[in-house]
C-alpha cells in the first residue's frame, strides 16, 4: 500500500483513558490509522489488540507541554481530544488541562490542518461557579475561535465498565454505613453509554457530523437517588441514604481534598457542580443536537449496568436475587 491510498491517520489524545479506549475501538473497526497520544505510552498497551498489526501506534504527549502535542498531531488527518480530569491533583490543574491544553490541541490540529472533535461536558460554561465547568467552558469558546469547524460533545455522566460513577458509589456501598445523597439527591442525570460517545466521535471522524455543539444522553433522566437506588438494586446490596446539604458535602469535599496520595471521594468542587442539573437541554433537543440527532439510539441503563457491577454483589456473579446484603 502506497502512502497515496493509506487509510486516514487519527490522533486521539487520552486514547488510554476511559473514553478514549472506547473511541480507539470505534476507530480500529472503521479502518483508521490511530496515534495515541498519552502521557504514558508503556502503559498503554493493552490497546493494541483493538485494531491490526500496525494499525495502533503510541506516542508520549501531555497537554501541559506544547511541543509533545505539535509532534503527536502533525501529519494527522483528524484529532479527538479526550483528556479531562475530574479534580486536580499535582501539576494537573484544570486551567492547565482543560484550557490551555485543549486550546493547544485546536492550534496544533489548525496548523496540521486536520479536523478537530472535543469530548467537553454538560455545563460546560465559562462564567460557571464550578472550576472544572468553567474551564470546560473557555476550552469551548477558544477551540471555536480556533477551530470554527470542530465537533464538540457535551455528554452528561457516562456509565460503562470502566467508569467513575457507578462503580465509585458501588464500591463505596461495599463498606461505608450509608451512602450521602448530596443535595437530597435531586440534582438529575440522564446518564450516557460510553459506546455511544464512541460511537458519536467516530460518526464525527468519518465527517457524518457538521460542526458545532453537541448535547449526550441516554434515553432516562434520573435524580441522583434514582441513580444510586438503581446501583443498590443491581448489586443486591441495602444502605441507608442519608441526605447531605451542599454546604456539609463541600466542607467535607474540601477536607478529603487535603489526603496526599488519594483520589477524593468527592471534592467542593464537584459540590458546586452537583446544584445544577446534568442534562440535555431542550435546544439541544429542538436543533437535533443530540445523539438521536446524528442518527444513534441511546442505550438504556438498565441494559449495562449488570454487566459490570456484579462484582460489586455480596458473592459476586454468584449472589442470587433473594435477600440484599
Amino acid at each position: 500500500m502506497t502512502l497515496s491510498n493509506l487509510p486516514p491517520l487519527v490522533t486521539v489524545f487520552g486514547g488510554s483513558g476511559f473514553v478514549g479506549r472506547h473511541v480507539v475501538r470505534a476507530l480500529a473497526k472503521r479502518g483508521y490509522r490511530i496515534r495515541v497520544a498519552v502521557r504514558r505510552p508503556d502503559l498503554a498497551g493493552f490497546l493494541q489488540p483493538l485494531g491490526n498489526v500496525g494499525q495502533i501506534s503510541f506516542v508520549q504527549a501531555n497537554l501541559r507541554y506544547r511541543s509533545s502535542i505539535d509532534a503527536a498531531v502533525r501529519g494527522a488527518d483528524h484529532v479527538v481530544n479526550c483528556v479531562g480530569i475530574l479534580f486536580e491533583s499535582g501539576r494537573n490543574r484544570f486551567d492547565a488541562v482543560q484550557d490551555f491544553g485543549a486550546r493547544a490541541v485546536a492550534e496544533a490540529a489548525r496548523t496540521a490542518g486536520a479536523t478537530l472533535t472535543h469530548v467537553s461536558a454538560i455545563g460546560a460554561n465559562a462564567k460557571s461557579q464550578s472550576l472544572y465547568a468553567a474551564s470546560k467552558g473557555r476550552a469551548e469558546d477558544a477551540i471555536l475561535a480556533t477551530k470554527p469547524d470542530a465537533v464538540i460533545l457535551r455528554p452528561s455522566i457516562i456509565f460503562g465498565p470502566e467508569d467513575g460513577f457507578f462503580n465509585k458509589f458501588a464500591g463505596m456501598a461495599r463498606i461505608a454505613p450509608f451512602l450521602p445523597l448530596v443535595g437530597g439527591g435531586k440534582t438529575k442525570f440522564q446518564p450516557v453509554f460510553v459506546e455511544d460517545v464512541a460511537e458519536a466521535v467516530a460518526r464525527s471522524v468519518d465527517g457524518l457530523v457538521a460542526p458545532g455543539i453537541y448535547e449526550l444522553g441516554g434515553r432516562e433522566v434520573l435524580t441522583f437517588k434514582q441513580c444510586l437506588e438503581m446501583m443498590l438494586e443491581t448489586t443486591n446490596r441495602r444502605k441507608p441514604l442519608l441526605p447531605l446539604p451542599f454546604g456539609v458535602a463541600s466542607l467535607i469535599g474540601s477536607v478529603a481534598s487535603l489526603v496526599p496520595f488519594v483520589d477524593p471521594p468527592l471534592t467542593s468542587d464537584q459540590v458546586t457542580l452537583l446544584k445544577s442539573d446534568n442534562v440535555v437541554s431542550e435546544a439541544a433537543v429542538k436543533e437535533g443536537r443530540t445523539l438521536q440527532g446524528i442518527g444513534i439510539q441511546p442505550t438504556m441503563l438498565a441494559s449495562i449496568l449488570p454487566s459490570y457491577l456484579v462484582q460489586y454483589r455480596p458473592h459476586g456473579q454468584y449472589t442470587g436475587s433473594g435477600k440484599a446484603a
